[in-house]
């Protein structure tokens, strides 16, 4: 039995030239970035890229045309990216997000990196599928641990994300367009 990055990488997936681009998707605290960034580790020459990163302080659903242009559209050009998002100028972040043509594989992570916008520059797709309680109590426990924020203003920011994330995937529903269904529930590591 293949392995999912053997499955990942079968060549039935590829859409196009360069980078072998995969999505990773899922609703917040779904197990996405625990997932990518396994798959990440297990290919080498992989290019992980945060959609949170391409949205920072600009919104949390509206990034599609910054992810195209700045990253997804130079890549299948054949282009090195080096790309800084519009937000980091604007708020003092430094640096650029880079990915070498010559990556074997770029993963793209985060609520919304398979959506409907971006599916003619993805080769394949993965939704990672967690129970919304799971997703919300994962997504609390980051806010309060990683983040240092105290329980309430977590919960506060978690209902806040849910008013936006719930109507965009209602919408969009990724999830059937996925190429891959992973559970988000329990072990993420790749085999």
């Amino acid at each position: 039995m293949e392995t999912v990055v053997e499955a990942l990488l079968d060549d039935g997936f590829s859409r196009g030239s360069g980078p072998r681009v995969i999505a990773v998707d899922g609703r917040g605290g779904s197990g996405k970035t625990t997932f990518a960034s396994s798959l990440a580790a297990s290919i080498d020459g992989a290019v992980l890229v945060h959609t949170d990163d391409v949205a920072w302080w600009h919104s949390r659903f509206d990034w599609a045309p910054a992810m195209i242009d700045g990253i997804l559209a130079p890549l299948r050009s054949g282009e090195d990216v080096r790309f800084t998002p519009p937000g980091w100028e604007a708020h003092g972040r430094t640096g650029e997000i880079f990915v070498p043509a010559s990556a074997s594989a770029v993963i793209v992570e985060g609520c919304g990196a398979s959506r409907r916008e971006l599916a003619r520059y993805l080769d394949v797709t993965v939704w990672v599928q967690s129970p919304f309680d799971e997703a919300r109590a994962r997504g609390l426990q980051r806010d309060v641990v990683e983040k240092g924020l105290p329980m309430a203003d977590a919960e506060r920011e978690w209902d806040e994300w849910m008013a936006e994330e719930i109507p965009f995937f209602l919408s969009d529903q990724p999830w059937r367009r996925a190429d891959l269904i992973v559970s988000g529930f329990g072990d993420l590591r790749v085999a």
